[in-house]
């Protein structure tokens, strides 16, 4: 069996992967969707629910930037291809490394965004004024520490993944919708909006360590134990940090637009911020069910490709064309859905308490907006994995001929 043969084998396995991907990836989605339920059902598209999808935004970019779709980028193509080359001292090193850059990173973004909160809210949600403004600066300098153990959690993400330990890595964030929701439950009956807000946001912050501590055992134990460093010099946590920069500056980039989004919501009337949150995590569904494990999936096997130029690129095409194929059967049936039955959807899932007919319909059409480009921001995902797995190989070999 040549090299490029080993290469295409484990194709089956990745669709095996993908499965436990994207099961992982379910579960944690509908603990979102039921998260969202019942936050539905207490706050409606109300001031309090427009200043917690806000607050929670804010330094999920922090999490957006950092985290799981950026360092998986830079992160687990270095690691994965160490542990395919059976390098494994040196890919524990690089792991200790990179989790004490990100630490010590994070760690100063998040002190400078809790002191920083007013400049912020005035420059992503210009529109809230009042207690509404308030209540937005106090959730904002809670959620920010819940914002770093996110990133932390992405590390996590990022070495079992390279182990081919999918599941666990995506079903964690169960426990921080978990959390949460049993903050609404506990307090929601008799607790007005935005005393509750603030106790959901705590409950987010609690979430965000269970999150990371349900996976840092299993983390410690494929790594022998943790070995904090700042070994920036070293070869490959410089590979790591050129792959981390252009990254960070592409999600940042799709990040100007989400920022736009929130802006704009901001200045319209009660309720958009919250119904753009709404919209948003139904929109999010199928791309992280069907984009984000075929591509989770296929990054590592991708990156642990070996052999020459040919043999690489045989395997890496083969494994691009099975998975855009895998991902627009399911996502061209998702459009479909959301833009002739999204009002039925819509009801079905956020519909009660606080939440009535009208902002049924207003959810609707925002996410009939955003269908439209579901398809290629979906597939985008597979495609950014064969580009990262890619740019490891060259700038591991110098040249892309490497063998």
């Amino acid at each position: 069996m040549t090299n490029g043969e080993k290469d295409r084998a484990p194709a089956g396995g990745s669709k095996r992967f993908a499965f436990l991907v994207a099961a992982g990836i379910f579960l944690s989605r509908i603990a979102g969707l039921v998260r969202d339920r019942v936050f539905a059902h207490y706050f409606g598209n109300s001031d309090a629910a427009d200043a917690f999808k806000a607050a929670l935004r804010i330094p999920n970019f922090l999490q957006n930037l950092f985290g799981e779709g950026v360092l998986s980028a830079s992160f687990i193509p270095v690691y994965a291809n160490l542990l395919a080359r059976e390098d494994e001292k040196e890919a524990r090193s690089v792991a200790g490394a990179v989790a004490g850059l990100l630490a010590l990173t994070t760690s100063v973004l998040v002190l400078i965004g809790v002191s920083a909160t007013p400049y912020l809210i005035d420059a992503i949600a210009p529109g809230f004024s009042g207690e509404k403004r308030e209540l937005t600066i106090r959730l904002v300098r809670i959620l920010f520490p819940s914002a770093g153990l996110l990133v932390l959690s992405a590390w996590c993400l990022g070495v079992l993944n390279s182990h081919r330990r999918f599941f666990l890595s995506y079903t964690a964030p169960v426990i921080w919708n978990a959390a949460m929701i049993a903050a609404m439950w506990k307090f929601g009956g008799r607790t007005a909006q935005y005393p509750l807000a603030a106790i959901v946001a705590w409950g987010s912050v609690v979430g965000s360590a269970l999150q990371v501590g349900v996976q840092l055992p299993v983390v410690l134990q494929l790594l022998r134990g943790l070995h904090l460093s700042f070994r920036y010099r070293a070869d490959n946590v410089k590979t790591v940090v050129r792959n981390f920069i252009p990254v960070f500056f592409s999600r940042g980039v799709v990040q100007i637009s989400a920022y736009i989004d929130q802006l704009l919501a901001s200045l319209l009337p009660t309720g958009a911020v919250a119904a753009l949150g709404y919209a948003q995590t139904l929109y999010l569904l199928p791309v992280s069910l069907f984009g984000m494990s075929v591509s989770a999936a296929e990054l590592p096997a991708m990156s642990g490709a070996v052999g020459t130029e040919k043999d690489v690129a045989e395997a890496l095409r083969g494994r691009l064309d099975s998975g855009l194929r895998q991902i627009a059967f399911f996502v061209l049936p998702s459009v479909v859905a959301f833009l002739a039955l999204g009002d039925v959807i819509v009801a079905a899932i956020y519909q009660t308490g606080q939440f009535k007919q009208p902002d049924v319909t207003y959810v609707w059409g925002i996410l009939a907006g955003a269908t439209v480009g579901l398809l290629a921001s979906t597939l985008g995902r597979l495609y950014s994995s064969t580009y990262y797995a890619l740019r490891i190989r060259v700038l591991r070999c110098g040249l892309p001929s490497c063998a």
